[in-house]
């Protein structure tokens, strides 16, 4: 039996992102995957691994070709939103087991322009087939099956909308600090209950920007490690998990599938959320976050709303700094934003986030990190946790 490979990033970065009305989705995929590159020192003849969803009729096909890539394993996974933490776990298995020496993933989209060139409209459901065809006509939009999961944990657990606003302030408060941040001035939870209603309990701040963006992470076997230009972070344990169709196929709204995925990931890394230093969770809606804290195990099912009060989630100062760049919510959401946790994660890891760089108790680096990803309504979920080199 060959042993497995250990399995590392070595390679992370955006595209252009926020307000990018000149280029194509073409164009942000390549643009975020030759930096990738660039950032690991690393040349694309290295890459027999290539992992894309989203954009064309073949995916990962096109993008491939787009690319001038000939890859030997293809991954086109596509769970909406934790994509990206369900493709990162599939290529550090394939890499491990000897499939592939160098995985590529990458995305890009420009949903934010499209909507203001009249390309395409907002998007208020996934369509009216298969399961789905139950509950269109009911008028449920995919923002209200959100809203309608965090209205049943307020009343199954007395969480409030002030402690869900905190979620949003204090994901402001971390895109103060980074200057790639699409929305950088500061907010209060009074500015969050005031906004405009989107869907009852959410009003607009409770709610994802829509930007422009794209983003790539490489991942390579350990002996590619030494000839890379970066500290590698290593993959040290994933888990996935998918859970319904359809909102009347959810057996509990308060927990999300990420309670199994990330129990999976902590087991395989062989560590406790306690360990956890920086936290890279997907946060379409506030409720989002709270919930994936829970299910993550960072508190009790329930303790969501306590735990996110009082700053613990802030770089400054906070006991557990979770989306440090300021996330969904703040920073840039063009989409499937999964792949910009893993970027976000391993900056961290590596000290490359400048103003706003979390830092342990005792002034060094963090250790530890995880990237939660979760998709469609909550249907899928796909957690990675990292480890710096």
């Amino acid at each position: 039996m060959v042993a497995r490979r250990k399995v590392a990033v070595v390679g992370a970065a955006l595209s252009d992102c926020g307000r990018v009305d000149d280029a194509t989705p073409y164009a942000l995929h390549a643009q975020a995957a030759r930096r990738a590159l660039t950032d690991a020192g690393l040349d694309r003849t290295l890459v027999d691994g290539f992992a894309s969803a989203g954009l064309g009729t073949l995916a990962p096909v096109e993008v491939a070709a787009y690319l001038g890539l000939r890859p030997t394993w293809v991954d086109s996974t596509s769970v909406g939103g934790s994509t990206w933490e369900v493709m990162a776990a599939h290529a550090a298995d394939a890499i491990a087991a000897g499939h592939a020496r160098a995985v590529l993933l990458v995305y890009g989209s420009t949903a934010r322009a499209d909507v203001r060139a009249g390309r395409r409209t907002g998007t208020l459901s996934f369509g009216t087939r298969g399961p789905l065809q139950f509950e269109v006509p009911y008028g449920h939009t995919l923002i209200a099956k959100y809203a309608m999961a965090a209205r049943r944990h307020m009343i199954e657990y007395g969480t409030t909308i002030e402690q869900l606003a905190e979620v949003a302030v204090q994901a402001r408060a971390n895109a103060a600090l980074n200057p790639e941040a699409m929305f950088r001035t500061p907010i209060t939870v009074d500015e969050v209950l005031s906004g405009p209603m989107i869907a009852d309990p959410f009003t607009k701040l409770h709610c994802c920007v829509r930007s422009d963006g794209g983003a790539a992470v490489l991942l390579v076997a350990d002996e590619y490690v030494r000839d890379c230009r970066t500290s590698p972070v290593w993959v040290l344990g994933a888990g996935e998990c998918v859970s319904h169709a359809a909102m009347s196929e959810w057996p509990d709204f308060t927990v999300s599938p990420a309670a199994v995925s990330g129990r999976l990931a902590f087991e395989r890394a062989g560590v406790r959320p306690s360990e956890i230093d920086v936290a890279e969770i997907y946060d379409a809606f506030t409720y989002m976050t709270l919930v994936t804290l829970e299910d993550l195990g960072f508190c009790a099912k329930g303790e969501g709303g306590a735990f996110v009060e009082k700053g613990r989630l802030r770089v400054e100062g906070g006991e557990l700094p979770v989306n440090t760049d300021g996330g969904g919510l703040s920073a840039q959401h063009p989409g499937m934003r999964g792949l910009f946790l893993l970027v976000e994660a391993v900056r961290q890891l590596r000290g490359e986030c400048g103003q706003r760089q979390v830092r342990r108790g005792d002034g060094t680096l963090p250790r530890l990190a995880v990237a939660s990803g979760t998709g469609g309504w909550f249907c899928s979920s796909g957690t990675v946790v990292l480890g710096a080199g």
